[in-house]
């Protein structure tokens, strides 16, 4: 989920980024993986509501506006192919509730802050997905693409 509160600022969620990205510090929206036979905006919700307590209506997800797929690996070596979806969606406040975190969530995320575009486009932070500064200016400006653009894994 790409989500923005009502002052233009996107939400992303520190992490040390696994391989094949350089050790540093990573930034990533929330979301994760779908459940068996569960739609991707049904999946985008239900992870939006447990990473940040922002209820959505998966009506309300709208289109997906971008996508990206590659691999990425743990550090015991067990690697995972990931397709990714991405929905554009305007908080109604900047509130985060990670109560509901898994556990998983709770080892790899360090935290999370609101991102101005400006903040994105000069960090030297890795922000994932990678060029989400560019999309998220397109989506700013109120131009959601009519099929996901497909942005870079790498």
């Amino acid at each position: 989920m790409i989500l923005v509160d009502p002052a233009d600022r996107v939400l992303l969620f520190r992490f040390d980024p696994p391989a094949p990205y350089p050790k540093g510090t990573g930034w990533l929206t929330p979301g994760g993986g779908l459940g068996p036979g569960e739609p991707p905006a049904a999946g985008a919700v239900r992870e939006l509501y447990e990473e940040t307590g922002q209820r959505v209506d998966p009506a309300d997800a709208g289109p997906v506006v971008a996508v990206c797929s590659g691999q990425w690996s743990t550090p015991d070596g067990t690697v995972f192919d990931a397709v990714d979806s991405y929905f554009f969606i305007r908080a109604r406040n900047a509130r985060v509730d990670i109560s509901r975190h898994e556990d998983l969530e709770r080892d790899v995320l360090q935290g999370h802050r609101w991102w101005t575009l400006a903040e994105l486009a000069t960090t030297g932070d890795q922000i994932f997905p990678v060029g989400l500064a560019g999309l998220l200016e397109r989506l700013l400006a109120g131009d959601v693409p009519d099929h996901p653009i497909r942005l870079p894994w790498r």
